[in-house]
């Protein structure tokens, strides 16, 4: 396979992790609230600049997260769209692309809420504020201790009462981060776990602070507003709801990884206090609509493995899984799960590409950053060379495989490849479209 070196082959070569992370010169917006392991925004200058796109054409980001892609790609004057579907992180991408504030009058707006909630918070109370019981029960136990939740709840009232609807989404999306990093418990090493506990914290403070971070970065983006984007609350698999047909000349993204990861844990806390998932009920129908990347997010209704019926190596790492699950005698619910949580992926996987082809114009090019996982009983899951193996399949041609970068497994300590799988959609079917499925047409 004949892939070009990227800058992260030469970050690995020359171990310069730094160059994996975050510049400075790069926060401005992505920094207002940002996933763990969300991949840096000189990423995606990089196969902008590879894929040669211009603000002539359209970018799209179908696993959007925080929005890193459709940012950096706003900054750059070029028009995206993505598809979320965690309506946290679907939030957070949304306003981290609207730039349309006055920041002097967000900064007073927030001054005036910090004044009337720390009032409040001053005032005795003979209970404290808490959340309802069945909104307790979705987040981590202890993730936020009782009095810095009641400052918070109280906070949070005073922004939806005093302000102007204009603003309410960035001071929202202010205290959210402020949740995560200063007022919570919560703790990223990389998996989200509850720390040392915090009996007091300096809700207001830790507030005012990023709502200042965003004014700061509110002036010079201002000037940048003009280009069009926009990022849909919707399910990659079902990408053809909101994209229109040949619309899209360029994607940059990356999906959850095959794994025992679940991706809501890492927001689970500030979408229950953003009312964005109040009930079980709430937490089941956002899972339903992502990727089946772990058990936990496994239903018996899912018919996703249609997809990859055929595959055979995808099937052979399942029934692999599956052997070894009976030889070392695991038995739990979840564990009997794992070699059809893998079929599942892929299926989801076939099915968003295959979708997809109808929204992408000729000559498209494509970058999906994925890993290599080994989460299920040490059975090793080669992610982007199966992607790019149904993509192929599928009509795309394979460009290559970059190395992104190599982390440290949690379980095994081994170090694992992320890549970015490059492809191209050259405009035709292929005479099969479907290849791994006969049940898929």
């Amino acid at each position: 396979m004949d892939a070009q070196i990227s800058l992260f082959e030469e970050a690995t070569r020359r171990s310069k992790p730094e160059l994996n992370q975050i510049r400075p010169a790069d926060r401005s917006a992505h920094s207002w609230y940002r996933f763990v392991l969300s991949y840096p925004p000189h990423l995606v200058q990089e196969y902008i600049s590879r894929f040669e796109i211009t603000p002539n054409h359209r970018l799209l980001d179908p696993f959007c997260g925080t929005g890193t892609t459709v940012v950096e790609g706003k900054k750059l004057g070029i028009p995206c769209v993505g598809t979320e579907a965690n309506p946290m992180a679907w939030f957070a991408g949304s306003v981290k692309l609207d730039w349309s504030l006055e920041p002097s009058q967000l900064r007073a707006i927030a001054q005036q809420i910090a004044e009337a909630a720390e009032t409040q918070i001053s005032q005795p109370a003979e209970t404290l504020r808490t959340l309802s019981e069945a909104s307790q029960k979705l987040i981590l136990a202890n993730s936020i201790s009782p009095l810095p939740l009641h400052k918070t709840l109280i906070l949070l009232e005073q922004i939806r009462l005093g302000a102007d609807s204009v603003y309410v989404r960035h001071l929202e999306l202010a205290l959210a981060k402020a949740v995560t990093i200063a007022i919570s418990n919560l703790h990223f090493k990389p998996e989200v776990g509850v720390g040392k506990t915090k009996p007091d914290a300096p809700v207001v403070e830790a507030w005012l602070k990023e709502v200042e971070a965003i004014a700061t970065d509110l002036e010079v983006l201002g000037s940048l507003n003009q280009t069009p984007a926009i990022v849909h609350r919707a399910d990659a698999r079902q990408i053809l709801n909101v994209l229109e047909p040949a619309s899209v000349d360029a994607v940059i993204t990356s999906p959850p990884y095959p794994n025992e990861k679940d991706y809501t844990r890492t927001t689970r806390l500030e979408s229950v206090l953003l009312g964005f998932i109040q009930t079980k009920a709430d937490l089941r129908s956002l899972k339903q609509g992502l990727v089946r990347s772990n058990t936990r997010n496994v239903y018996k209704a899912d018919t996703d493995d249609i997809w990859v019926a055929k595959h055979a190596e995808i099937q052979r790492i399942a029934q692999a899984i599956e052997d070894r699950r009976i030889e070392l005698g695991k038995t739990s619910g979840f564990e009997r799960l794992y070699h059809r949580a893998v079929k599942l992926y892929f299926g989801g996987m076939a099915k968003h590409l295959a979708d997809l082809r109808l929204v992408l114009r000729p000559g498209a090019q494509l970058a999906y950053v994925v890993g290599d996982q080994k989460s299920y009983l040490q059975v090793m899951i080669r992610t982007g060379e199966l992607l790019g193996d149904i993509a192929q399949g599928l009509g795309y041609e394979l460009v290559g495989i970059d190395l992104f970068r190599t982390r440290l497994a949690t379980a095994t300590k081994e170090q694992m490849r992320e890549e970015v799988v490059l492809l191209r959609w050259p405009g035709k079917m292929p005479a099969k479209p479907y290849p791994f499925s006969d049940e898929a047409l």
